[in-house]
């Protein structure tokens, strides 16, 4: 027990670590990104985002998950610089073409793309707005639009000009992570487990692909076919939703209750079994995590305060300023 005991100590330590080196290299990135940024080149700038975020959002059901989802990617791999939206040049060797990103749903960068085109529609505003303040404008403005709550935005990042597949592995949470897993990458990002959790709370909107967790309901392991922390009905319905030889077409909501609102059902359903992924229903299996997860499930306030706090850390990892980036002129091709 007492090894059992210094071994957990030891993994907080260096958590702990982590966390102090990253608060202490993004402290001047910080004093660089400023809420009005554009007062001055562009003004009206988070009012046009929004006005062309609201109009995508009204065309499909799907913008709103597709363009959080978008953000995570492109913030978690090179960090917040708008790489994960940058096209190959013809042998599809950029960040969106790697298996982990090929999923992301168009209607993610189309808000981008759109919003875009709407700043630069505007004299003063062309040319002025980075593509990766507009990706997290435009992310901000779906979480509310689906429910969530308003949040500020920092501003000031310029957009990467490198993306390249080979900078993806490793970089991404996949959904048979444990939360032994998890907290490493999230950590190395500046994210405590109130971060993580919080922020695995976005799987409160969307949907997912039956090869996702098919393993956890049909080959869990030698001695069981079903994972036993999924509930027995639920575990049913996934079944049937998705049999074993499902078209890959086929996709399940995350939250099974209210998959196309931003509420706090997410942390309910972990409480019950029903979190779809690995990822998911970890949170819920050790004492730490799980007293998170409760607090939030009964308190969406607590929730939407450490979710805020979360996506603000998250805004600042790896951001490109000054001469670092650029602002590209469309936002799928370097200057």
């Amino acid at each position: 027990m007492d090894k059992l005991i210094s071994s957990s100590q030891f993994l907080h330590l260096i958590l702990l670590l982590l966390l102090l080196s990253i608060m202490s290299n993004t402290s001047c990135i910080n004093a660089q990104l400023h809420r009005d940024f554009y007062r001055n080149s562009c003004p009206n700038v988070e009012s046009i985002v929004r006005s062309a975020v609201e109009q995508k959002y009204r065309q499909t059901i799907v913008t709103a998950a597709a363009t959080l989802r978008l953000f995570f990617h492109d913030c978690f791999i090179q960090g917040c610089d708008a790489s994960i939206v940058l096209r190959s040049s013809g042998n599809n060797t950029a960040e969106k073409d790697h298996p982990d990103n090929i999923s992301l749903a168009g209607d993610g960068y189309d808000t981008v793309i759109k919003a875009k085109a709407a700043v630069d529609n505007v004299p003063a505003c062309k040319n002025k707005v980075s593509c990766a303040d507009i990706l997290a404008m435009a992310t901000r403005d779906v979480v509310e639009l689906a429910g969530g709550p308003h949040y500020a935005v920092e501003l000031g990042r310029r957009d990467g000009r490198v993306s390249s597949q080979n900078s993806v592995p490793n970089n991404l949470p996949h959904s048979e992570f444990h939360l032994k897993k998890l907290l490493p990458m999230f950590a190395s990002r500046g994210l405590s487990i109130r971060h993580l959790i919080a922020l695995s709370g976005a799987h409160t909107l969307g949907f997912s692909h039956c090869n996702q967790f098919s393993s956890r309901i049909y080959s869990f392991n030698s001695k069981r076919k079903v994972d036993p922390t999924i509930d027995s009905v639920y575990a049913k319905e996934l079944q049937e939703m998705c049999p074993q030889n499902a078209s890959p077409g086929v996709v399940i909501p995350l939250d099974p209750d209210t998959p196309q609102v931003f509420d706090n059902m997410y942390f309910k359903n972990l409480q019950r079994g029903k979190g779809l992924f690995t990822s998911d229903q970890t949170l819920s299996t050790k004492r730490g995590s799980r007293n998170i997860v409760n607090l939030f499930a009964s308190n969406k306030t607590a929730f939407e305060r450490v979710f805020i706090a979360a996506m603000t850390k998250l805004g600042r990892f790896g951001v490109k300023t000054g001469n670092l980036g650029e602002i590209r002129r469309d936002c799928a091709v370097v200057n």
